[in-house]
């Protein structure tokens, strides 16, 4: 690794811009905007995916083998990425850095404590659960219903038995009450930290978060316990972007990690827009498929960023396009070929929102040769660009191809105009309904009697300004994960709606969605160690 003033030097970040955690962390200071703010924006690439399996299809491999490729060619790069969360490290997953000879490094750092970015928002969402019971216990004088507090506690470790619990219990315990825990990557606050860009911004967004209801149903907000100021105290570090760098050194953004599926699933609109005043080309990924990830960067980040897309690579496997096919145990090129579909829908996905494409293909030794050339035999007969994916084994020269052929669609297409799914002034039951019929495809909508008492809420409340996020399987483009392929003809359920009051999101809820994981019976932290000199083994 180089030393990280030497990679933001070559990216041209100034030395007073940067706060220093060791030799290769640094903290960059969101002000280095008013000193770019004049420059042009390079361009931006979004890496997304066929809806995946529960391995990942290879996403942040995918976007740091394009960037290396892209600096291969003597292109002036940036990547943007979310954070890692303990959870999901430890868990089935393992790391999520990258792998091979694609990751943002160093590696073991940013997997576990990193710049401790995710421990400070855990303890600005514990801090106003405290506030909460702790308001209760002297008096409760605005009248809080413990049945209807909203706000839950956090921890950034899977923890199952943490999904349901008591809080108050004994004589010196408080406030008897219900709770539960969600893992922090799902807490109102990891996405406000998404959208912040000053303290300003941020203090006002905190704020306004929902915590429950009063005993006459009226909405109480944080700054009702004037929690507002302490939590951004403890965020103060959070709002500045991390900077590492790539196995080839290309500089990266590491920055924020909302889940993809309950959240809106991106790096800080922070870390994209100081990246693109950098360099001239960033590559960023959203969570899981294009249905998701791309879906809500498309219509929440830009929207609200206010900065454009100029191309999407769409990243597949054909462990994936096998699944989609129906493949269980038996190996057929017929589920290669019926799986394809899901890889279609993402294409006119993505052509729908008037984003150019590039597919790769993120290839596994056990790929066959007859395989790739069947996909990129299809593929070039519907008018896509193509690209084998090796940066896995060779670093940024085994995505060179996939570099030029994103190169050469960016030169065809110059300005691309976004065609956004629904209107900011649309109500949150059309705004839901538009993206499950124009997105999803979906026949129609279902919503539950709690729902419509949300949308209710919503209309006597005035929140129709918030924008819909919604909480999916990231297995099917449809709610039920079970439905593979392109699925037609099926109805979406909205079982309920939160209210995220802060950040300005209504969450619908469709089909089981965990905000608290579970791990294994044989979990990777069985393997994980570290060694006399402090280095850590084990950590995928």
């Amino acid at each position: 690794m180089k030393e990280i003033s030497e990679i933001a030097k070559e990216i041209g970040i100034l030395n007073d811009e940067l706060e220093f955690y060791g030799r290769y962390m640094a903290k960059v200071n969101p002000k280095i905007l008013e000193r770019l703010k004049d420059r042009k924006n390079g361009k931006l690439i979004l890496v997304t995916a066929m809806n995946p399996t529960s391995a990942g299809e290879g996403k942040t491999t995918t976007t740091i083998a394009l960037s290396q490729g892209l600096k291969y060619l003597g292109k002036k790069v940036m990547i943007t990425l979310r954070e890692p969360s303990l959870g999901p490290n430890f868990g089935v997953k393992g790391g999520g850095t990258g792998g091979g000879k694609c990751q943002v490094l160093p590696s073991d750092e940013i997997n576990l404590n990193f710049t401790g970015d995710f421990h400070a928002i855990s303890a600005a969402h514990n801090l106003l659960s405290a506030l909460i019971n702790n308001h209760v216990f002297h008096g409760n004088e605005l009248n809080i219903d413990l049945k209807e507090l909203r706000w839950k506690r956090t921890i950034d470790m899977n923890d199952r038995s943490l999904r349901n619990i008591i809080v108050g219990i004994g004589n010196q315990g408080g406030a008897l009450a219900e709770d539960s825990f969600l893992i922090t990557p799902a807490s109102e606050i990891m996405a406000i930290m998404g959208f912040a860009e000053n303290y300003r911004q941020l203090k006002e967004m905190l704020g306004n978060i929902i915590i429950g209801y009063d005993k006459d149903g009226k909405q109480l907000r944080a700054k009702d316990l004037k929690a507002q100021g302490a939590m951004a105290a403890l965020l103060k570090n959070v709002i500045k972007p991390n900077l590492v760098q790539t196995t080839e050194g290309v500089p990266a953004f590491v920055h924020i990690g909302p889940f993809g599926n309950i959240a809106h699933g991106h790096n800080s609109v922070l870390a994209d827009k100081i990246a693109l005043k950098l360099a001239d080309y960033v590559v960023t990924e959203a969570g899981f498929g294009s249905d998701l990830g791309a879906q809500k960067f498309i219509d929440i980040v830009l929207r609200r960023g206010g900065y454009n897309i100029d191309l999407a690579v769409i990243v597949i496997t054909i462990k994936a396009i096998k699944h989609h096919g129906g493949m269980k145990k038996e190996d057929k090129f017929e589920y290669l070929v019926k799986g394809l579909e899901n890889v279609y829908y993402h294409i006119e996905n993505m052509r729908r929102y008037g984003v150019p494409v590039v597919v790769s293909l993120n290839k596994f030794k056990e790929d066959k040769d007859e395989e790739i050339q069947y996909i990129s035999k299809e593929l070039k007969a519907r008018g896509i660009e193509f690209a084998v994916n090796e940066g896995y084994l060779k670093g940024g020269e085994g995505a060179v191809d996939l570099a030029n052929k994103v190169l050469k669609v960016l030169n065809e297409n110059k300005e691309v105009k976004i065609n956004f799914t629904y209107e900011p002034t649309d109500k949150v039951k059309d705004k839901i309904e538009k993206i499950a019929k124009t997105v999803y495809g979906a026949s129609g909508v279902e919503f539950s009697k709690k729902a419509l008492s949300v949308l209710k809420e919503i209309d006597e409340n005035n929140l129709n300004d918030f924008d819909v996020c919604m909480a999916k399987t990231q297995y099917s483009i449809s709610d039920d994960q079970n439905k593979l392929g392109w699925p037609k003809n099926f109805t979406i359920k909205v079982q309920d709606i939160m209210l995220s009051g802060g950040v300005k999101f209504a969450v619908p809820l469709t089909g089981e969605i965990m905000t608290m994981p579970g791990l294994p019976k044989h979990p990777i932290s069985e393997e994980v160690d570290i060694d006399d000199e402090g280095n850590i083994h084990g950590l995928l």
